[in-house]
């Protein structure tokens, strides 16, 4: 068990056992799990998992990937979290559940469900369940409430079962001390590198090349490529076309009159001392009385600016403590109603939130504030010039359109209209994806590369600009003849052969010092001197090798008995041969302090791998069939 949690220690933080056995009040996509409908994406068991089911659970995982990357959004980097698949299997780990939870006759009481469901929050109006408002939520969801609360009672159930399984889950204080001393101990290494530029003077033969280029032809072949002509529309030409009327601006201010209003703001500074999460009471109490012999300083007249130098661990003690000024909304509780609720240059007794316990300074308060029209009249009118400039730039750029899909050709509707017209030679995505030119950007983003010869875009929206795009010729994907290529198939080939001679220099010599031969004598020979990298640990830089996995990896597993590993280990700057010199190990008084959280960290890692073994036994004893054109 140990083992398998060393392999993972990357995840140190247990997230969640799988996505569907978390109770997630997310209605849109609830739906029915049972509707039998004709098309089916698997079945489990002979039940069958619908269209339906899969398409929900499939944009919900997708929302979910949005939501998480914002800007760094776009189809490629979907398409890499393999959703489709992710989303059948997480559907027929749900159905399997289920079925194991129906075998042992779990079951959940209608009190039960009646009670979760009224401390959802978007149930509750002033804190209390209305049933109206759950009824209003459900419908613009469109979700009858028998379908949410099967799906609840569905969710309640696997949670049930999960604690099941795990409940006798126990984790020991000898494998916690275990696990300590494998992940806090540090080894010191002798080594040397057989760099593959070193290696020169390589001139392969033409028959080297063909036989080469042969073998890897895939590699070399060429991208689409695609010339394009296109015309773009900013707003900036059309604002000298522009104008904006008193009335309008008044008309603006007087409607988003709430755009207007500044909240009301507090500038404060604190001294955090800090608490980690799980810490018992009597660190809590400690850590409290730390507070109070800061706040008895500045009760003595000490400055505040200064003693949060010194005695707070938020990063804002480089500036004194000073948090600048915030609305009441951005901060936790109850640290905001304390800021609040203070007189100007009042300082609070220590407040304890989830980070520890806080000294707070009043330093202002900006009481909540309506700008004048007066105030706001440029902003306004700016704004409003922007957004007429914008659809004059959109009109320009349809009428182009339309006249060009009529034409059959963007360039003769461009010098109908005036417009200059901008052509590229041939590029493909790599190309385009490299260029600093910002049109090629605007191509990229127009989905040129979807559309096939002679088309014509329609108005594309990007950035602040409009585009519109013929492609005038395609260039298809092809694999070259060598000529064409032979330069880049020799630096690859000389690449290939300068590894290959490191490699071979690196096992002569380990096959030597395992005979037990001088590592300083032998190493000589090849014009290397061993360095010893200082002690490191497992997931952190080795020495003057710098951050190397594969390096240290194979460095805790050597030992006085077993000094070389088995073949040269490969790394970015080449091969190396490493000997094992010596190990430490964390101190054991320091276990004590750490004891508490690795038990439970260790304890939910446990219980994940003991959740999952059950759930690989559930499958290996089932019948699933999937329909694989849904995830083609």
């Amino acid at each position: 068990m140990l083992d398998f949690m060393r392999k993972n220690a990357g995840s140190w933080m247990i997230k969640a056992i799988l996505g569907i056995i978390v109770v997630v009040f997310v209605f849109w996509g609830v739906g029915s799990f049972r509707s039998n409908r004709a098309n089916r994406v698997a079945t489990v068991n002979g039940e069958v998992i619908t269209v339906r089911e899969y398409q929900e659970a499939y944009n919900n995982l997708v929302e979910q990937i949005r939501a998480k990357l914002g800007s760094n959004y776009n189809e490629e980097t979907l398409k890499a979290f393999n959703l489709k698949e992710k989303a059948l299997d997480d559907l027929i780990d749900k159905r399997l559940i289920v079925e194991e939870a129906k075998k042992l006759k779990f079951s959940v009481a209608d009190n039960e469900l009646t009670q979760l469901i009224g401390n959802i929050k978007a149930f509750q109006i002033d804190g209390v369940f209305n049933k109206k408002e759950y009824e209003r939520v459900l419908i613009r969801n469109h979700t009858a409430p028998d379908e949410f609360e099967a799906s609840v009672r569905e969710s309640l159930i696997i949670k049930r079962i999960i604690s099941f399984i795990t409940g006798s889950v126990k984790i020991t204080e000898n494998e916690a001390l275990e696990w300590f001393n494998w992940k806090g101990s540090s080894v010191n290494v002798d080594f040397v590198c057989f760099n593959p530029d070193k290696y020169t003077n390589i001139n392969p033969s033409q028959e080297e090349l063909k036989e080469f280029f042969d073998k890897n032809k895939e590699s070399y072949r060429t991208e689409k490529k695609v010339k394009a002509a296109y015309v773009l529309f900013g707003p900036d030409a059309f604002i000298g076309q522009v104008k904006v009327a008193d009335n309008e601006v008044k008309e603006y201010y007087e409607n988003n009159i709430d755009k207007f209003t500044q909240p009301k703001t507090v500038e404060a500074s604190h001294i955090l001392f800090k608490i980690d999460e799980g810490a018992s009471p009597a660190v809590v109490e400690a850590t409290k009385q730390k507070a109070d012999n800061v706040l008895k300083m500045l009760k003595e007249g000490q400055p505040f600016d200064k003693l949060a130098e010194k005695y707070s661990d938020c990063p804002s003690k480089a500036n004194g403590g000073h948090l600048g000024a915030f609305e009441k909304k951005v901060m936790v509780e109850p640290f905001a109603s304390k800021a609040f609720s203070m007189k100007q240059g009042e300082i609070s007794e220590p407040v304890l939130t989830q980070f520890g316990w806080h000294i707070i300074k009043t330093e202002k308060i900006n009481q909540e504030k309506t700008l004048s029209l007066k105030e706001t009249e440029n902003e306004i009118r700016k704004k409003l010039t922007d957004e007429k400039a914008k659809k004059l730039a959109y009109d320009e750029a349809e009428k182009v359109c339309n006249m060009a899909i009529d034409m059959n050709d963007l360039a003769k509707a461009s010098e109908n209209l005036g417009l200059s017209i901008k052509t590229t030679d041939f590029f493909s995505e790599l190309d385009a994806s490299a260029a600093t030119d910002s049109d090629n950007q605007y191509l990229m983003k127009s989905g040129v590369f979807k559309m096939s010869e002679k088309e014509i875009s329609d108005v594309k929206e990007i950035g602040n600009k409009y585009c519109v795009v013929e492609v005038m010729k395609t260039m298809l994907p092809k694999i070259p003849e060598l000529n064409d290529v032979k330069k880049a198939v020799e630096t690859d080939l000389i690449k290939e052969k300068k590894w290959e001679k490191a490699e071979k220099d690196a096992k002569d010599l380990l096959s030597v010092l395992k005979k037990g031969d001088d590592f300083i004598k032998e190493s000589s020979k090849y014009k290397l001197t061993p360095y010893e990298t200082g002690f490191f640990g497992r997931n952190g830089a080795i020495g003057t090798i710098g951050f190397e996995p594969q390096i240290a990896d194979a460095a805790f597993k050597l030992s006085s008995t077993n000094q070389f590993t088995e073949k040269p280990v490969k790394g970015k700057n080449g091969y190396y041969i490493i000997r094992f010199k010596e190990r430490t190990y964390p101190l054991e008084q320091d276990f004590e302090k750490e004891k508490e959280g690795i038990i439970k960290v260790l304890l939910e890692k446990k219980k994940e791998i003991t959740f999952s073994s059950w759930l690989a036994q559930v499958k290996s004893s089932s019948n699933i069939i999937k329909e694989k054109e849904y995830l083609e």
